[in-house]
């Protein structure tokens, strides 16, 4: 199973926004999206693509109930996948 995860948008440049994660910046492609977003919304993120902005009155529910499962799920999945970037990163460099 996927999950995708919400994040704030910081910054828009064409169709790709940077978007704060809990801390964690990351570009997200905003190619699927029909909708117009800019800093201050956010969105759903999977696999390097917004799929959703979320609507401003979802925003605390949204995020309270994302904190609630990755509190649970006792592993922080956006520090690994943050992980696996940088090493396959450092294996591209390497070859």
């Amino acid at each position: 199973m996927c999950l995708g995860i919400p994040g704030q948008v910081v910054a828009v440049a064409d169709r790709v926004a940077v978007v704060d994660f809990w801390g964690v910046r990351k570009e997200v492609k905003l190619d699927v999206l029909e909708v117009a977003i800019v800093p201050g919304d956010y969105i759903i993120n999977h696999c390097g693509y917004a799929i959703r902005r979320i609507d401003a009155a979802d925003v605390a529910d949204t995020l309270l109930n994302y904190e609630i499962v990755l509190s649970e799920a006792g592993e922080d999945p956006i520090a690994a996948e943050v992980v696996y970037e940088l090493e396959t990163a450092e294996e591209e460099i390497l070859v």
